[in-house]
Parts: structure tokens; C-alpha cells; sequence
């Protein structure tokens, strides 16, 4: 027999005192067992009926909105497809835009796909190319603008979902205000003296927030070096905290797979998403190596992996090379959920072997020169 969540009303019962009216006891009408189980598994549902494992550019559509640009959401909330760590939007700047200026509680990594454009973070501005990446750190106000002769189009990854998730995603939009004057970013105290629990939290705090709001902001294409790996593909950090960058944990690198070659299996939990830059294939994902579906994606989509399957990325073109950027939670959350999972095993790739056997040797393949990217 199914229990309901709510058999009746929530009651409270009250004493009434000569100065005040005070709640003193709440109850629900059934257990915290049956309520919690509902509500896990009405969101479970939820989760499962909005998931998609490739998005198509098409379906991510920008539509104008009132900063002055086109936004189109790949993944998120805001597109009827909910996640809980990162979200993947799309947008576009008409030549002569310039965006409203805006800060927000979380930071977000953007990857700019076409034309050229600019973008104002704290008053510093960096200027930009299809190709190159970009931090934009919490609390910082920020605006962006294209004075060029064509649309400008980037993506931006951003660490929302998991604000929001913990109650502390704040966005604040300032108009046209001159950044000269907007307040800073939230202040906070540097360290002091002492052996007490009180001073280590102000000293560790203190210096992690200057790492933070010291850290960098944009990665050139044309300082890109890409690397062959034992997975078969070669590849190279766009935004991570090996090259200096100080984000929330979200890491964004790129990868490039041989004309008809593969990347080696592997699997892990957590939300992690694939944008194609250049070329098509498909995805193998399954809860065994063997048995599991193919997703054929092209330029311009985006795949989704995040149910702890077996995936494996294969192009498909004999010809041409396949190249994919890689958003990952990977340095934040998937380090604690190994660590709180410990020893469950939450990172899994075959034998070397047979790894390198799926992988084959990236020194045999002719690697084309590291052209920037365009759109369409």
C-alpha cells in the first residue's frame, strides 16, 4: 500500500503567552521515511525524463534577450533541461552590441566558436577569437561587445546549477552603469596571528580568495599545444589550475581524435560535457564495454556524459580529424564524491592492453596543422 506524502495538513501547535505567539511542535501527517522516499524518487524521475545524451546545435536556438544578445541554452534549467553542477549555454553578438554589465555568485568558463569580440571583467577588457578561452571568476562584473564586422558566437559553461543547489546562486544586473562606478567585489578579511581554529580558517580563507581573484583569464588559440595521449587522441588544457587558472572547479580541455580512430573506454560519475568543434562521429555509452547504445553527433552539438556508463568517442570520418572540448566538474565535486565514495572505485579504464588496443598509437597518425575554428 502506498503511503501519500502529506495524509493531511502540516500542524503546528502554538502557546500563547501574554507577549508572544510561539510555534512549538511541527509534525507532517506520515514519517520522514515515506516523505523522503517520494521525494527522491519524484526527483529521479524528473532527472531521467529531461536527460538527453547528444543536443543538437539546432535545439539550442539563441534568442534575444534584454542584456542585448542571443542566448540559447544547451543544457540548463532555463531550457527544460535541468542539471546539477554545470550548465552549457550559446551566445551570439550582432557587430556594434555592446551587453548590458552583470555579476553573479558563481563563475563561468566560455569558449568562443565564431567571429571575434571582447569581453570587460572588472573593468580590465580582453579581446578575443574564435578558438581562445576565457575565465570569468565569480563576483566579477562583467559585460560583452563585438565590434567587428560579423556575428560573434561563444559558449559559456558556468558553475550555476550548483549554486543554486546549495541556496547561494545571486545574480545581479547593473545596466549601463560605468564600472568606475560599481562596488567591488565582496571584501573579506585577510589572516592573522594565532594557533587558534579561528586564525587558520582567516589566514586559509584569506589566501585562497587571493589565489582566486588573482588567477587567469584567457587562453590565445595560438599558444595551444596539443599532446598525444595513451588514449589515442592528443590534447591540451584550454582553462585548468595547471596553467594558472583559479575557477570553481570546472575544467575545460580539448581533444582531437584521428580520422577513423577512437578514444580508449573509460568511465566515471558526474556531469561532464563535449562540445564538437570540428568534424562528426558518435559515443559509445552502455552500463558494460559491450551492449550499450551509439550517438552519432556533428559539429556544433554537444554530448552529455553523466551516468557513470562506459563511453567511449569514435570518429567516423576516414579523412578528417575530429576535435572536441571537453567541461568537466572534475577538480570540485568528482574528487569529493571519490573521496566520500572511498574505496568504491569511481574512476575505471581497461587494462592498459586493452586500452591500448582500442586507443592505437597517436605518433602514426598525420596530425593537421591547428587551424582556428569557425562558425558555421
Amino acid at each position: 500500500m502506498n503511503t501519500p506524502e502529506l495524509a493531511f495538513p502540516t500542524r503546528t501547535r502554538f502557546l500563547s503567552t501574554d507577549r508572544s505567539l510561539m510555534a512549538t511542535h511541527t509534525t507532517t501527517g506520515t514519517t520522514h521515511y515515506h516523505v523522503q522516499k517520494r521525494r527522491r524518487a519524484r526527483f529521479i524521475e524528473e532527472w531521467r525524463a529531461h536527460h538527453r545524451t547528444v543536443v543538437r546545435h539546432e535545439d539550442a536556438v539563441p534568442v534575444p534577450t534584454a542584456r542585448g544578445s542571443r542566448v540559447g541554452v544547451y543544457v540548463g534549467a532555463d531550457g527544460d533541461r535541468p542539471t546539477r553542477t554545470m550548465d552549457a549555454l550559446v551566445h551570439e553578438l550582432d557587430p556594434g552590441v555592446v551587453t548590458t554589465v552583470h555579476r553573479h555568485s558563481w563563475d563561468a568558463m566560455l569558449f568562443c566558436v565564431g567571429g571575434a569580440g571582447w569581453i570587460e571583467i572588472d573593468g580590465r577588457r580582453v579581446d578575443w577569437r574564435a578558438g581562445d578561452s576565457v575565465h570569468v571568476p565569480a563576483w566579477a562584473w562583467h559585460r560583452s561587445g563585438n565590434d567587428g564586422a560579423g556575428t560573434a558566437r561563444y559558449l559559456s559553461f558556468s558553475s550555476e546549477p550548483l549554486l543554486e543547489t546549495m541556496g547561494m546562486a545571486v545574480l545581479e544586473d547593473a545596466g549601463r552603469r560605468p564600472f568606475a562606478e560599481l562596488p567591488p567585489r565582496p571584501p573579506y578579511s585577510p589572516g592573522r596571528d594565532g594557533a587558534d581554529p579561528y586564525a587558520s580558517r582567516l589566514r586559509r580563507l584569506a589566501a585562497d580568495q587571493g589565489g582566486r581573484r588573482a588567477g587567469r583569464l584567457h587562453t590565445d588559440w595560438d599558444e595551444l599545444e596539443l599532446r598525444n595521449t595513451p588514449r589515442g587522441t592528443r590534447t591540451t588544457f584550454l582553462l585548468d589550475r595547471a596553467i594558472g587558472y583559479q575557477a570553481s572547479g570546472i575544467t575545460m580541455a580539448m581533444f582531437e581524435i584521428g580520422p577513423g580512430r577512437a578514444q580508449s573506454m573509460h568511465r566515471h560519475p558526474g556531469e561532464a560535457w563535449l562540445y564538437v568543434v570540428e568534424g562528426e562521429g558518435e559515443s559509445y555509452l552502455g552500463a558494460e564495454p559491450e551492449g550499450g547504445e551509439r550517438h552519432p553527433w556533428r559539429k556544433g552539438d554537444l554530448i552529455v556524459v553523466d551516468h557513470f556508463l562506459w563511453h567511449q568517442h569514435i570518429n567516423t570520418d576516414p579523412e578528417r580529424t575530429a576535435r572536441v572540448v571537453r567541461v568537466h566538474m572534475f577538480d570540485s565535486l568528482l574528487e569529493t564524491m571519490r573521496a566520500l565514495a572511498d574505496p568504491l572505485v569511481l574512476f575505471e579504464e581497461p587494462p592498459e592492453h586493452i586500452r591500448d588496443a582500442q586507443a592505437g598509437d597517436p605518433a602514426t597518425i598525420d596530425w593537421p596543422a591547428l587551424d582556428r575554428p569557425v562558425w558555421p
